[in-house]
């Protein structure tokens, strides 16, 4: 994946329009990404899989100022489908 557009990406998401938390960020992008393989998902160039990875980035960093919050529906429910969609593609061997 693209490290910088995902930074950018996080960045508008979070409104953020420094470079001083840069480092932190991508930091966070790589902690999400490591945290989603974990689950078995398998993370591509799409924009929808960039997508998933800035919403949890995102997640993770509102999350510091309310440490006892759970993960948001619209990042579980994304997790699973692409997780079930993973799952579901049926490969033949001829």
């Amino acid at each position: 994946m693209q490290d910088d557009l995902l930074l950018v990406m996080l960045k508008q998401d979070l409104e953020i329009l420094h470079t001083v938390k840069d480092d932190y960020l991508k930091n966070l992008i790589s902690i999400a990404q490591g945290m989603i393989a974990r689950e078995g998902i398998t993370l591509g160039d799409d924009f929808e899989d960039q997508g998933i990875v800035v919403m949890y980035a995102a997640w993770m960093y509102r999350k510091r100022a309310a440490p006892d919050s759970a993960m948001p529906r619209m990042i579980r429910a994304a997790l699973n489908n692409k997780l079930f969609a993973q799952k579901a593609t049926v490969t033949t061997d001829v």
